[in-house]
């Protein structure tokens, strides 16, 4: 009854926003925590046959290794990639093993939307159905969802020799710009740009065309807090919602973000999801926790005596990105309050009406409008 349930209700997420198509590109950022592998059981039980409703789209699966911001000795690095590459090859699919330092080497255009698709609009949801189940039909279904790997592609195989760390004067350069950020909130946003800009690049080359990440409700409830507290209210719609659009030509999604924490974990406990568990970001001497583990503690202990706590955090946040919430346009009156997020908050307030009015770290508008509080100050 609980796999049905937790089966159900991940399908449901994908078919009710019909944002992947049939045949469609779609690259799985894994991080070996309890929420992406979770994540990635219920795509490969969606493309087996025996699925009732199959998942038509092509999975690949990506793992960006973080070891040096993480304190991690080469040797336990090393460990940790033969730990990822087996459970990666263990899935049958096309996967990419990268490296954090490798965001030092990336090309400016990163800061940049990528171009998204010109030309006529392409065809509906169930248009895109229909060819691919006929285009199946005529070539004799395979009973398989899965084209032949790009030369790009690792595929599925034998155990073999993991990718050869960096070398070590581009790990030092990696760290000293982690020390550089003067506190800890600083350094969780840093690594959370570096790695989403990798994994977006990653994307590009290989022919992406959307990322899934594996966002929990608990997870984008802790978000929700923080970013109000580090004043990105207004982003709220593409950093927690379902899908994000800002990187143009690949879309991210968050099909995971239905799912508490707890349900995620009696999944893996219940079927024996395989897990890699990684040490924490690294923090300095008697240097104070970041925004980030401050909102997760304060969430988390409340979640304790009010189980309620994360689930209503995460459905009360459509007051804080529409009109007149945390980060809009101005006005007291939300019709939206006490919808589901992301459903309903807007992204046009993360968005830049020029180039010079975009910020570079997280290609959203920068929130300068104060609004109805603007004539207040100075």
């Amino acid at each position: 009854c609980f796999r049905d349930y937790f089966v159900h209700k991940f399908r449901a997420m994908l078919g009710k926003n019909r944002v992947i198509f049939p045949g469609e590109k779609v690259l799985l950022a894994v991080s070996g925590g309890p929420a992406s592998s979770a994540m990635v059981r219920q795509v490969q039980e969606g493309l087996s046959r025996e699925a009732a409703k199959r998942l038509r789209f092509v999975p690949g699966l990506l793992y960006v290794e973080e070891g040096a911001v993480r304190r991690q000795s080469p040797e336990q690095r090393e460990q940790t990639l033969a730990q990822m590459e087996t459970l990666l090859q263990a899935t049958g699919f096309p996967y990419h093993l990268i490296h954090l330092e490798q965001a030092l080497e990336l090309a400016p255009s990163i800061l940049q939307p990528g171009p998204e698709r010109a030309g006529t609009p392409g065809p509906s949801y169930k248009e895109a159905v229909d060819s691919f189940i006929q285009q199946q039909r005529q070539d004799g279904d395979s009973g398989t969802s899965l084209p032949a790997h790009s030369a790009q592609d690792t595929p599925a195989g034998p155990p073999a020799t993991p990718p050869r760390l960096p070398d070590a004067a581009q790990t030092q350069e990696l760290l000293r710009s982690f020390e550089a950020a003067g506190t800890a909130t600083a350094r969780e946003e840093l690594l959370e740009m570096l790695r989403t800009h990798l994994i977006v690049q990653a994307a590009r080359d290989r022919g992406y065309t959307k990322v899934m990440t594996g966002e929990s409700l608990t997870r984008v409830a802790v978000k929700l807090l923080t970013n109000l507290s580090l004043g990105r209210g207004a982003f709220l719609a593409v950093d927690t919602g379902f899908t994000d659009r800002r990187h143009g030509d690949v879309m991210v999604v968050r099909p995971m973000r239905d799912y508490t924490a707890k349900e995620i974990a009696f999944y893996n406990r219940f079927f024996s999801i395989p897990t890699v568990i990684v040490p924490p970001l690294f923090t300095k001497r008697r240097e104070k926790p970041s925004i980030h583990q401050l909102v997760e503690r304060f969430l988390l202990g409340l979640q304790e005596e009010f189980p309620s706590t994360i689930s209503t955090v995460y459905r009360y946040g459509g007051p804080w990105g529409g009109a007149g919430g945390v980060g809009g346009s101005g006005g007291t009156h939300n019709p939206h309050f006490g919808c589901r997020t992301g459903e309903k908050l807007s992204p046009e307030p993360a968005k830049a009406s020029s180039e010079s009015q975009r910020c570079l770290l997280c290609l959203c508008g920068l929130d300068t409008d104060g609004g109805e509080w603007g004539g207040h100050w100075g």
